[in-house]
Formats: structure tokens, C-alpha cells, sequence
């Protein structure tokens, strides 16, 4: 599981580094791709296969499943972190996301997102106070 909030930098090659603690689940390879919000999510390999693997039981029917689909898969890369620990994210996945030399990578259970850090502290100061405020339950079953 990853969890916590880091904010490693972006080098001049596109390549940012993984927080330590993040490395092993991710040494084998991984997937980046775009994400809600504006950020770039990134999963392991085999995580991802799962994420794929519920998508085809969607109805190919359904444009919003189509549009997601393409739009999610499109601006996938498979990529494998070098000996250091950093992976390349590719320009336009960089692009998508606004991100720039300072980033802030945050642990989301079954996968990592990575943000401009000013996006991040923009998105977290929007939502704090409705999280801290929450008086239903917003996932079944969950506290």
C-alpha cells in the first residue's frame, strides 16, 4: 500500500525520483498515466493489469466508458525506474499535469499520484475543510 506525501524534484530530463519507500513495489516497472484532477497517476505493473482487466467488463456501448477509456490508456507509458530510483515521466504526461521542477508525490493505497506542488496545495486547500466536515458516509461501509 502507499501511503504519505513527498515532494521529491523533477530534473532537467524529465525524470523524478521515487520516494524510498516506494521503490521496491515499483522496481519491477510500472505504468504512468493521466489521471483525475490534473494529476498523473502511477501504478505498478500488475496493479494496473487489474485496473484493465475491470475496464473490459465495461459496456463498449457506453460513450462515457469509451471517452474514459481512451483518454486513461492513450496517455499510458510502461516504464522501469533506473538503479537511482527515478523514472522518466513523459513530456506530454508532464504537460498534462502541470508539472514543473517541484512536485509532490503522494501515496493513494493501490496507487501513487504524482502533482505540481502548487497544484497540490491548491487542491488540498479546497477540499480539507469539506473532508474535516464530511457527516455521511461517502464510501459504504467505511467508518
Amino acid at each position: 500500500m502507499f501511503l504519505g506525501t513527498h515532494t521529491p524534484r523533477l530534473d532537467d530530463k524529465g525524470r523524478l525520483f521515487l520516494p524510498a519507500k516506494f521503490r521496491d513495489r515499483l522496481s519491477t516497472g510500472l505504468v504512468v498515466t493521466r489521471g483525475q484532477e490534473r494529476c498523473l497517476y502511477v501504478f505498478p505493473l500488475d496493479e494496473f493489469q487489474q485496473v484493465t482487466d475491470q475496464m473490459r467488463q465495461a459496456p463498449t456501448t457506453s460513450r462515457a466508458a469509451r471517452d474514459y477509456m481512451r483518454v486513461f490508456l492513450s496517455g499510458a507509458s510502461d516504464e522501469v525506474p533506473d538503479k537511482q530510483g527515478r523514472v522518466t515521466i513523459p513530456a506530454n504526461l508532464r504537460e498534462y499535469a502541470g508539472l514543473t521542477r517541484e512536485c509532490t508525490v503522494i501515496g493513494a493505497g493501490h496507487r501513487v499520484e504524482v502533482w505540481d506542488s502548487t497544484a497540490w496545495s491548491d487542491y488540498l486547500a479546497s477540499t480539507e475543510q469539506a473532508f474535516a466536515d464530511q457527516s455521511e458516509e461517502v464510501i459504504p461501509g467505511l467508518l
